[in-house]
């Protein structure tokens, strides 16, 4: 009976190798390299499939472990949007009950508008479902671990454990080397893996090291992070955008008295907000929310026009606008700021190799996209490699990776450049540009089976 064509022939000279290196302690069917949000949930969402979950799965991290017991009343200046999407896949392994053991802020409503014109638009579920969750970096890492804890018999986790080097299978007609992955470590040691899984961000060494390419440029924006405590007590659950000629500005809520601020802007005036005393940088806040210095006598008049003549055609589709909260005080220690850009790994997948999160794509905050889309990563390769696994198939088999790979190449690229046109689109105080995306967005906002759409899509 012939081999089904997606398992490789193994030289009969490599068969004692193989089972001395599955034999081994050393020897893994899959190597998650980085521990992050992404990586962390990688392992856990292998570790908890019922045909993965029989595997030999590893967590490589470089730094030490991150816990936050008992969780301080300082918030963290680095927090992410979690959509529903991520919030369901956390959920299936466990993690998302620690988060809300912990500390999470859902909201209700986004409002984004042009500092240009009055052009804005808002987003919101019917019945004032909760649209989102803000929730800090450090208790998404935290409530990872945690789960990571719970599920140690099934997954192992190296602590302070980097790698330096990969060793990547040569072609199995050679006859020479290993058909698996060598992994070399910072301590001297080496690891063998069926499949390794290129967490480990941005500046990924399983990317560089597997020879895939990547299409990147830099922003020349910074963004500039802070917990600001409000000047009353509200129910603060709106998400606020305004897009400045400079960036975006966004307000993201973390309890009924903070916010948290991601204000992207120039290098420059990065570096003049971050030297500003406390009172003077909650002014400039205060003042990106709430100044109309960039608005124009004509801006103002055609937008206008387009807004009555959208009113005519969609009466019932207008919403109406809120006035964000005003800023008091900054948390201590807040401020923070790091550069923004975007790349984007032209393949995620060689043999034996596999991309997720910042290692495959990178994008500009203004969305709040960036891990969700790294947790979609995670939902596309534990379907594919469960698959494969039912199915008695190589985990490291190109076959399935690629299915991985284009799923989510069709979907992460659009995004990309949607995210990618409306930032080129709002840097700028053009008055045609301006005209442009002033009619696009109310017209969208007058439109709610688009904006549905929109939301359906941003929500996965």
């Amino acid at each position: 009976m012939p081999l089904p064509l997606c398992l490789p022939i193994v030289p009969r000279c490599l068969v004692p190798q193989l089972c001395r290196s599955a034999a081994s302690s050393t020897f893994y069917d899959v190597i998650i390299s980085g521990g992050g949000m992404v990586g962390s949930a990688m392992a856990c969402a292998i570790g908890s499939h019922p045909h993965l979950r029989h595997k030999r799965i590893l967590l490589l991290e470089a730094g030490q472990k991150k816990e936050w017991e008992p969780v301080p009343e300082q918030f963290s200046n680095r927090v992410s949007s979690i959509t529903p999407g991520s919030a369901t896949l956390l959920s299936s392994f466990g993690a998302w009950d620690h988060i809300c053991a912990m500390r999470l802020k859902p909201f209700k409503r986004m409002q984004v508008w042009d500092a240009c014109s009055d052009a804005l638009i808002t987003f919101d579920n019917e019945g004032m479902v909760d649209m989102g969750h803000i929730i800090e970096n450090d208790v998404i890492t935290s409530a990872l671990t945690r789960q990571l804890d719970a599920m140690s018999g099934v997954v192992e986790v190296q602590y302070r454990s980097r790698a330096v080097g990969y060793t990547w299978p040569v072609p199995y007609s050679s006859g020479e080397g290993s058909p698996f992955v060598e992994i070399q470590l910072a301590d001297g040691r080496s690891l063998h893996t069926r499949l390794v899984i290129g967490a480990d961000g941005q500046n990924s060494m399983v990317r560089k090291s597997g020879g895939l390419k990547t299409i990147q440029w830099n922003y020349n924006h910074v963004a500039v992070v802070a917990n600001l405590q409000l000047s009353e007590s509200t129910e603060n659950n709106v998400a606020w955008q305004r897009f400045l000629p400079t960036g975006p500005i966004a307000l993201l809520p973390l309890s009924d008295m903070w916010s948290s601020l991601v204000w992207s802007t120039s290098p420059e005036h990065a570096s003049e907000l971050l030297k500003m005393d406390d009172e003077s940088f909650v002014d400039a806040v205060n003042s990106a929310f709430w100044s109309s210095e960039h608005h124009s006598d004509f801006i103002s008049s055609a937008g206008s026009l387009l807004r009555s003549a959208v009113l005519f055609l969609q009466p019932s589709g207008s919403s109406s606008r809120q006035l964000p909260p005003s800023v008091s005080h900054l948390g201590d220690k807040s401020r923070a700021a790091f550069p923004l850009g975007l790349s984007h790994a032209t393949e995620y997948i060689r043999q034996r190799m596999a991309l997720i999160g910042d290692a495959a794509h990178r994008v500009h905050p203004l969305a709040g996209q960036g891990v969700n889309m790294g947790f979609g990563d995670v939902a596309s390769l534990v379907h594919h490699l469960s698959r494969a696994a039912f199915d008695g198939l190589d985990l490291g088999s190109t076959r399935h990776l690629l299915a991985y790979e284009t799923e989510r190449q069709r979907q992460i690229l659009p995004l990309m450049a949607t995210i990618d046109l409306l930032k080129r689109l709002y840097n700028t105080k053009q008055p045609p540009l301006v005209l442009l995306r002033t009619f696009g967005l109310q017209a969208t906002n007058a439109l709610p089976p688009l904006k549905e759409q929109i939301m359906a899509f941003a929500s996965k």
